[in-house]
């Protein structure tokens, strides 16, 4: 028996680990016009973390949780898609709380390339 519980628990312990996506409003979406700050190429999701000056003149630090690396890869992405002090403009679904931070929908990189975090339909490549 005591087996039987010590083996559930391991199964339960990477489900508790992954968050929710509901604290993201998923019915709007919002563009941030910015400058890179940081860019994680990580597990479980990757992020940007961006300042965006509001029309206050005021500098906001936003951070923009991504999907995880391996789905990037899938959509045209590389680990150096996004470097800090790239301006880039972000489309996400913000925060329900009010605070600076969205879930990631696309980004449009200095050059024009758009990337968003679905892989392009087999013969498209990255719009530019």
């Amino acid at each position: 028996m005591k087996k039987l519980l010590i083996a559930t628990l391991c199964l339960l312990l990477p489900a508790s680990a992954h968050h929710s996506m509901a604290g993201f409003d998923r019915a709007q979406s919002m563009t941030l016009e910015g400058v890179v700050k940081s860019f994680a190429w990580q597990n479980p999701h990757s992020w940007i973390e961006m300042d965006v000056t509001g029309k206050d003149g005021k500098v906001v630090t936003w951070n923009v949780e991504m999907t995880a690396p391996a789905y990037l890869v899938r959509a045209g992405w590389k680990k150096n898609s996004v470097k800090a002090g790239d301006k880039v403009s972000v489309v996400g679904n913000p925060l329900k709380s009010g605070e600076p931070g969205a879930l990631f929908v696309s980004i449009t990189l200095p050059d024009g390339t758009k990337l968003s975090q679905q892989a392009a339909p087999a013969g498209k490549a990255a719009a530019k």
